[in-house]
């Protein structure tokens, strides 16, 4: 472990898919057919669609899941970020198309069953809160700061955040050290008074500790071969469950 005792804590940022909701296995090529099949008219159950329609809307949920796919491997490799707009752009979707919007609208609705926060989240924040303890969020993210911010809303915690970053709206994604700064301007703290928790070893344990942040793994998420990255990094401490963060920060700070 890194150096875990006799500091302060005057934040906690967190990651969000994977942490603030459950993990998900997700049918990734699924999103982007239910885009595609939108921009051409149709939906699954349509009795007259056109074979050529479904083959031109597989193609092109082939060509904006590539596209995507590149952007997420730039990440992990690069550090720069992504966001919807250009993923999109990049894979030759025109944003002018007469039925772009309802094909957004299809992609979030696809999405929503996955995106609600964990139960646990308002007592956690609640308790980091009690204790005079800043709130944040960092996410790696193509989702925009208003998307997320409604998701919060919806679920009733948005209350309890001091500060929140999107790599959506940056130039970095983590484990990018300039994003853990930035998280941590967000919420006014220095990064070796704030601590990250998240469930991936890269970007949520070597990413923070580069900077002097302390970090908590929550270790349940089921990561594709293709996202994983092999490092050294340990975390602070582990959380098997949100609230373990409460009785984590506490042994720091007694």
């Amino acid at each position: 472990m890194s150096g875990s005792a006799a500091r302060r804590v005057d934040a906690v940022i967190f990651d969000w898919g994977g942490t603030l909701t459950p993990w998900h296995d997700v049918d990734l090529p699924e999103q982007w057919r239910v885009f595609a099949r939108e921009i051409h008219g149709h939906r699954l159950g349509d009795a007259d669609v056109d074979p050529a329609d479904l083959e031109h809307a597989q193609a092109l949920a082939d060509t904006i899941l590539a596209a995507e796919s590149k952007a997420w491997a730039r990440g992990r490799h690069e550090h720069t970020s992504a966001d919807l707009a250009g993923v999109l752009e990049a894979a030759g979707v025109d944003p002018s198309h007469e039925r772009h919007y309802l094909a957004l609208a299809a992609y979030h609705r696809f999405w929503e069953p996955y995106t609600h926060t964990d139960p646990q989240v308002r007592p956690l924040w609640e308790g980091l809160k009690a204790r005079g303890i800043k709130v944040g969020i960092l996410s790696n993210t193509i989702w925009s700061r208003d998307y997320h911010r409604e998701v919060f809303a919806r679920d009733g915690v948005l209350d309890l955040i001091d500060g929140d970053v999107y790599s959506s709206e940056i130039d970095h994604v983590k484990p990018h050290p300039e994003a853990f700064r930035d998280a941590c301007r967000a919420v006014g703290v220095s990064p070796t008074a704030a601590v990250y928790v998240g469930d991936r070893m890269f970007e949520d344990v070597h990413g923070p500790q580069q900077v002097g942040m302390r970090a908590i793994w929550i270790p349940h998420s089921d990561l594709p071969a293709a996202q994983r990255v092999q490092v050294t990094a340990v975390p602070d401490a582990t959380a098997h469950e949100l609230l373990d963060v409460l009785r984590i920060v506490d042994g720091w700070t007694a």
